[in-house]
């Protein structure tokens, strides 16, 4: 009997939190791991590299410039979008003490600001949460389908904003879903929506995960029903489960759609199971 050829997965943004530990499981399940960011391979910290990270190709691309990442596309049987920004310039800016607190913030939490155009197509990409959270992986599905070869795509969204962030965080992923799913070519599209990600590699996530647990079990109290917490709502995830929940949404084609945080946990479930087996 012939042995199949390992499935191909290409993973934007795989040097990234997240992207890496997909890259890490991906590669574990048998799937051949093409990663694509602006650095190629991570700069690990402490070094050398992990062993799985000889498993991995390592690309250097642009999100922003489909142009670069085109080859890539047409190897892959499955695509990743792992990318996207919590706080704009403006808003990092205030943060930073190099913009005026009152203009940088009305700025930043202008509703008005966006645009609807993808800004990508129209050259005027940039780190605003429209380029970042919504038009580099409308673009990138969009590619995907004129490659003709991938037929699932994962975008990685949210489950809700923190009430500290402007709407627009938010929004533009709702934007990003809905005209991925709109898209006409037969892609099947998963949208997953985590929670707060926690992971020891990032030792202020941890005390963060614990009070976000907390807060959590209050809403759970209360069915759920305190808009005003936000993602702080719900119980936070270890990067590890939601990058499983990621490779197992691919490799299952009855998952479609978006996928919450009880889906995501019922996702990470089944490859904690197998790999038990």
């Amino acid at each position: 009997m012939a042995t199949r050829a390992p499935r191909t997965l290409l993973v934007c943004g795989g040097s990234g939190f997240l992207g890496s530990r997909i890259c890490q499981i991906a590669a574990a399940r048998k799937w051949r791991v093409i990663s694509l960011s602006r650095s190629g391979e991570p700069s690990w910290s402490p070094p050398p590299a992990p062993e799985w990270a000889s498993n991995v190709t390592w690309r250097k691309g642009d999100i922003m410039d489909p142009a670069t990442y085109r080859d890539a596309l047409g190897e892959a049987d499955a695509v990743v979008h792992t990318m996207g920004i919590l706080l704009e310039a403006d808003y990092k800016g205030v943060l930073q003490g190099k913009e005026p607190v009152w203009a940088g913030l009305k700025k930043a939490f202008d509703s008005a600001r966006g645009t609807g155009e993808n800004t990508v197509r129209v050259g005027e990409a940039g780190l605003s949460y429209e380029t970042m959270n919504r038009d580099t992986a409308v673009t990138l599905a969009e590619e995907t389908i004129k490659a003709g070869k991938a037929k699932s795509f994962l975008y990685v969204s949210a489950v809700d904003s923190f009430f500290a962030l402007p709407k627009r965080y938010i929004t533009t992923k709702r934007e990003a879903e809905a005209r991925i799913a709109a898209l006409d070519g037969g892609l099947r599209s998963v949208f997953l929506r985590p929670s707060f990600l926690y992971d020891s590699s990032r030792t202020v996530t941890i005390p963060l995960a614990g009070l976000l647990s907390v807060t959590s079990a209050v809403n759970g109290l209360f069915g759920r029903k305190l808009p005003l917490l936000g993602a702080a709502g719900w119980k936070p995830l270890s990067v590890e489960d939601v990058a499983g929940a990621a490779v197992k949404a691919l490799e299952d084609e009855t998952v479609t759609g978006a996928q919450g945080v009880p889906e995501i946990e019922t996702l990470a479930a089944r490859v904690w199971r197998e790999g038990m087996l």
